[in-house]
C-alpha cells in the first residue's frame, strides 16, 4: 500500500538526514490525516490506496501552481523548495497514462457506454473516473472525453 511506502520512506529518510524530504513526507502524512478525520463521519470510505492517490494529486496540483505564481514573482528560492516537495510527492504517485493511452483508454469506455455526443459525457467521465483514478488526471481526462464526443 502507499501508505505503508511513505510511512517506510520517511523513516529512511528520517535515519539518512534528509531533512528536505522528511519534511515533505511529513507533509503528505499531516494531509493524509486530515482526509482521514474528514471521512470519519462518511457512510462508505474508499479505498486506501486510491484515497491516497488522491490527496497526493491534489498535493501536486497545488505545488504546480505554487511554482509558477513563485516564479512569475521572482521567487527562485521558493519555487526550488515546492519543486523539492513536488519530486517527493509525485515519487509516491502510481505511474500515470500517456496521452496515447489515455485516449485508447477513453474511447474504449465511450464505445462500451455507446456514447455519442457531448451529452453523454457525464456517464462517459463517471465510468473513467470509477476505471482510471490514480492512472489518469481527470483534468486532462475532461478534455479528451470532449474531444472524443465532439469528433
Amino acid at each position: 500500500m502507499i501508505r505503508d511506502d511513505i510511512t517506510s520512506a520517511l523513516t529512511a529518510a528520517m535515519k539518512a538526514r534528509e531533512g528536505e524530504r522528511v519534511a515533505a513526507m511529513r507533509l503528505i502524512q499531516a494531509a493524509l490525516k486530515n482526509r482521514d478525520i474528514e471521512l470519519r463521519t462518511a457512510s462508505t470510505r474508499p479505498d486506501d490506496d486510491l484515497l491516497v492517490t488522491e490527496v497526493l494529486q491534489k498535493m501536486a496540483k497545488q505545488r504546480r501552481e505554487s511554482i509558477e505564481m513563485f516564479e512569475g514573482g521572482g521567487r527562485t528560492e521558493l519555487a526550488e523548495k515546492e519543486k523539492a516537495e513536488l519530486a517527493v510527492i509525485e515519487s509516491f504517485l502510481p505511474q500515470q497514462m500517456d496521452e496515447a493511452e489515455a485516449k485508447a483508454a477513453i474511447a474504449g469506455v465511450v464505445a462500451e457506454i455507446g456514447a455519442t455526443s457531448v451529452k453523454d459525457m457525464g456517464r462517459v467521465m463517471a465510468a473513467v473516473k470509477e476505471r482510471f483514478a490514480g492512472k489518469l488526471d481527470m483534468a486532462k481526462a475532461s478534455g479528451l472525453v470532449k474531444g472524443v464526443l465532439a469528433g
